[in-house]
């Protein structure tokens, strides 16, 4: 039988590692990404998830960790890849299927930022919409917890042009999912 003491280190020991799993997990996200257009779409993810090909009423799901920030989701279009490369109509990635940087404009792109970012709200994640120097396909992103924003065409009322402009930044509770539809 294990003395007082080491039961009561066991006991502690088990104790931090749940609050250690659990702190790591808590703001964690998931991002449930289909495609409802009529045609195929090539979503790309940064800084984690990369790009797909994905057909209509397809779903890509990526799990972002917790603490992402700057992260953005965007669907390109009229893309031809073989063996991971090619090109793109609007932002290709340097001609690669799976992206590390940003798109190139024009394009519409979902962005957020989970909580326990740097710098950023411990209980709140924030999303948005942005059109980049013009519109390529119509997207929505919502969260469990939240409104949804919509962008169905060039001139959306609820993106914005400049990313200095926060007025339509939406929050969300932190551990949340996301729903990002292109062509809603």
């Amino acid at each position: 039988m294990a003395s007082p003491a080491a039961a009561s280190s066991s006991a502690l020991a088990v104790v931090l590692l749940v609050m250690a799993a659990t702190s790591l997990s808590a703001n964690a996200a998931t991002f449930a990404i289909t495609n409802q257009c009529p045609y195929t779409v090539w979503p790309a993810a940064t800084p984690v998830g990369g790009g797909v090909q994905l057909n209509p009423g397809d779903t890509w799901t990526i799990d972002v960790p917790a603490g992402t920030s700057s992260g953005r989701v965007w669907g390109r279009t009229g893309c031809n890849f073989n063996g991971g490369s090619g090109s793109c109509a609007t932002g290709d990635c340097g001609g690669a299927l799976s992206c590390t940087l940003s798109g190139q404009p024009p394009l519409t792109l979902a962005e957020f930022t989970l909580a326990g970012a740097a710098g950023g709200d411990q209980d709140q994640d924030y999303y948005n919409l942005s059109v980049i120097d013009g519109f390529n396909v119509g997207i929505s992103i919502g969260c469990s917890s939240g409104e949804t924003l919509t962008c169905r065409e060039k001139s959306c009322h609820d993106a914005y042009q400049y990313p200095s402009d926060d007025t339509k930044v939406r929050t969300c509770s932190g551990d949340t999912s996301y729903q990002i539809v292109f062509c809603p």
